[in-house]
């Protein structure tokens, strides 16, 4: 492959931030990784030193972006609960109270259009093995959107009561 088409493309599958520099690099390693890892393991997803690794680890440990467990070895993890509030926030800023809740609600028919649909209150509910061969996939897309809705009308949900919140009159 020559350079040039190179730059112009994605990256490699296998180095997927090699063109950030190091923090951005450990950040994302952090971001893909499903358990905890040491500062050897996430120096090694993200191309640097382990030192420089422990730098920034400490640094968005500092910032709640990670959790660090004591031990030996230390290990880290990304701290689901600050990107949750993350999104929470971004969702706030971008919308109105009345945006969020008509989102709120048309998650909410959508939810309820699966429940009548499955004759379930959940997609964990929801017995895969009841239905034909044929139509399986089409049930785990469903159940998986159902899934999701059900997440981001809780999020969306946050947002509305934080804007709401934040846009009440004041008693003095």
């Amino acid at each position: 492959m020559a350079d040039g088409a190179r730059r112009n493309g994605p990256p490699p599958f296998d180095r997927p931030f090699e063109a950030e520099d190091t923090k951005q690099r450990v950040y994302g390693a952090v971001l893909h990784a499903r358990d905890p890892m040491t500062a050897a393991e996430i120096a090694e997803r993200a191309d640097c030193s382990e030192e420089s690794a422990r730098t920034h680890l400490s640094f968005y440990a500092d910032l709640g972006i990670v959790i660090r467990h004591e031990g030996r070895p230390v290990r880290y993890e990304r701290n689901d609960d600050y990107f949750e509030w993350r999104r929470v926030n971004e969702l706030a800023r971008g919308h109105t109270v009345d945006e969020l809740q008509a989102r709120v609600s048309e998650l909410t028919d959508r939810i309820e259009t699966y429940r009548d649909e499955y004759d379930s209150d959940s997609p964990a509910d929801v017995n895969v093995l009841e239905f034909d061969a044929e139509e399986v996939d089409n049930v785990y897309v469903d159940l998986g959107d159902w899934a999701t809705a059900i997440e981001e009308r809780r999020l969306h949900e946050r947002a509305r009561r934080k804007v709401a919140g934040s846009t009440a009159p004041s008693h003095s």
